[in-house]
């Protein structure tokens, strides 16, 4: 099966589809002076667009990884993550605190979702 990469880069591809996966590269907020609220509802925003061109949306998500800079924002991220996300099609998910690139940012999500 061939693979698909999509705005590919000398380091990473934004998405790349594989047999009908697709792998989203991590996202993150294109404004790091906001709050995790923010951040989260932009985040999800950028799959939902980035799913949508490739013919695929979020009641096809796989499985999802949740980065927090801060895992005390837990709750926070949440609250906007259950309003997004589909509650008949969840994915599988797992949410860690990492240490991210820049310190401005407080979530990343990588996703993988069928097309």
């Amino acid at each position: 099966m061939p693979i698909q990469r999509i705005d590919p880069g000398p380091r990473m591809s934004e998405m790349v589809i594989h047999n009908d996966t697709i792998y989203l590269s991590g996202q993150i907020a294109e404004d790091g002076s906001t709050t995790v609220e923010a951040q989260t509802h932009d985040v999800l925003r950028q799959i939902d667009a980035r799913l949508a061109e490739v013919g695929s949306g979020k009641d096809r998500l796989l499985s999802a990884t949740v980065f927090l800079a801060d895992i005390a924002t837990f709750a926070e991220m949440n609250a906007v993550w259950d309003a997004w996300v589909d509650p008949a099609n969840a994915p599988t998910r797992a949410t860690v605190e990492a240490k991210l690139a820049d310190p401005a940012l407080l979530v990343e999500i990588l996703v993988v979702a069928a097309r």
